[in-house]
């Protein structure tokens, strides 16, 4: 299968998980491309300023892979500096959020598979 970059479903979410702003996501996968066993893989635009909020995943872990920008990450509250190369990983029963502390767009790809 090949999708090409004008088929993808683009949405734009506001204030997701209760953070700042909108996010901008492509979505690589929809649900039935996971088999039963994920719900999201998409490449995410964060704005310089915004975010998307603390959040805990329970039955479910979500996966981001930096690919541009600097952010601010609470790895269940510790908050840490992360940058392009950087990946995180939220288990299930844990909780995460992420916030443009950069100058420029921030990007990543973002997976959700149950756990």
């Amino acid at each position: 299968m090949i999708k090409r970059s004008d088929e993808l479903r683009k949405d734009v979410v506001v204030n997701l998980m209760q953070g700042e702003g909108e996010i901008n996501r492509t979505h690589l996968f929809e649900v039935e491309d996971f088999c039963g066993h994920g719900r999201l893989f998409a490449k995410h635009t964060i704005e310089p300023g915004k975010s998307i909020g603390f959040h805990k995943h329970e039955g479910e872990q979500e996966a981001y892979y930096i690919l541009k920008g600097q952010a601010l990450y609470s790895d269940n509250g510790s908050e840490i500096t992360i940058k392009e190369g950087d990946f995180t990983l939220c288990k299930s029963g844990e909780g995460h959020s992420i916030k443009n502390i950069g100058n420029e767009d921030l990007e990543f790809i973002g997976l959700i598979i149950k756990a």
